[in-house]
């Protein structure tokens, strides 16, 4: 994830690694909870832990703002060149994926797998209209946010007036609901939802609109933190009791986003969230490794207790991700060093 500098690059909004590291969590609880075949009833395993498959938004709008955080004003006085800036993202996540990738074609081999892993190393498969896409399935997500990089020299077009940046958070929400009641469907060869960019965008615009208010937000919330927090609540409570209605989702999320920005100590703000948050993204994307591969060791139901193992499970996935995101994090850096000598060997015999 994209380093999250505060107001004019002079500081750092530790919440917002927070927020990434419990996103992340929650993502890996929904994913064994829907995959583990447990017997578990209740609020907590009916309601609260499906619902956390909607972290992905907030994902997206804390994207959107950390993108803003760090390349907005370079984009903007052109500072960065459009090949700095793709070869940036492209550096930042593709070698991770890519191993990924081969890992699943590796697994569970065939000529489809492979047509699909080359779909996933170009990062272009979310240009793809209805792309279903199984190798790293949780990948959709990587695909919807790097057309939003595609993007982002227009979306700062976008955001550099505030007019405009509040005119296309209403396109983007009118667009949102189009999609909804007219354009998926069989008759437009559209099926998608949340994969499309279109769909998603008003909670990237979100993000950016945060982003512009950042300052006031700020400052706002240090000083009036306990109705910040209460209207956060209320808002989570109004999501269970009104429904996944994406108006109200929007402001859910962006309550929650604009609470960070008090960048207030404590849950969201530790050294453990700060770690789990510079990782998120790749707990995230090999998380699903990790289930399977304790669900082929027989470890997913280890206690006649489905609520027991569903915990363990929950806590070995994540021990795993985390595992898996270090160990192959020190291995592509040593490989890349590597490469970086061997290019330069054939450069200097040259």
């Amino acid at each position: 994830m994209e380093e999250t500098k505060a107001a004019g690059g002079a500081g750092h909004y530790g919440t917002l690694d927070g927020l990434r590291a419990f996103s992340a969590i929650g993502i890996v609880l929904m994913h064994v909870r829907a995959n583990g075949n447990y017997s578990v009833d209740g609020f907590v395993f009916n309601r609260l832990i499906p619902s956390f498959t909607l972290l992905v938004f907030l994902f997206m709008m804390i994207s959107a703002f950390s993108m803003c955080c760090g390349y907005y004003d370079k984009i903007m006085h052109n500072e960065i060149s459009v090949g700095q800036f793709y070869g940036k993202r492209y550096a930042r996540v593709w070698p991770f994926f890519a191993l990924l990738c081969l890992i699943d074609l590796i697994l569970s081999p065939g000529i489809n797998a492979l047509y699909e892993v080359f779909a996933n190393l170009t990062l272009c498969f979310g240009l793809l209209p209805n792309a279903d896409i199984s190798v790293i399935g949780v990948g959709w997500f990587l695909g919807t946010v790097f057309v939003f990089y595609f993007l982002f020299p227009f979306f700062c077009y976008l955001m550099s007036d505030k007019r405009r940046a509040w005119l296309s958070f209403g396109v983007a929400y009118l667009y949102n609901r189009l999609c909804t009641v007219y354009f998926f469907d069989a008759d437009h060869g559209l099926v998608g939802d949340r994969s499309n960019i279109l769909y998603s965008a008003v909670f990237f615009v979100a993000g950016g609109l945060i982003f512009l208010y950042r300052d006031r937000i700020g400052a706002f919330v240090k000083k009036h933190r306990l109705p910040v927090f209460l209207a956060v609540t209320a808002s989570v409570a109004g999501y269970f009791i009104l429904g996944g209605y994406i108006a109200v989702m929007v402001v859910m999320f962006s309550l929650i986003l604009i609470y960070a920005l008090g960048d207030f100590g404590g849950a969201l703000k530790n050294p453990v969230t700060k770690f789990l948050g510079s990782i998120s993204m790749e707990i995230y994307l090999c998380h699903m490794v990790s289930f399977r591969l304790l669900e082929k060791l027989g470890m997913t139901h280890l206690f006649a207790s489905d609520t027991l193992s569903y915990a363990v499970t929950a806590v070995g996935t994540i021990v795993g991700a985390v595992c898996f995101s270090v160990i192959a994090a020190k291995g592509i850096k040593a490989a890349g060093v590597y490469l970086k000598k061997i290019t330069a060997k054939f450069s200097n015999k040259k």
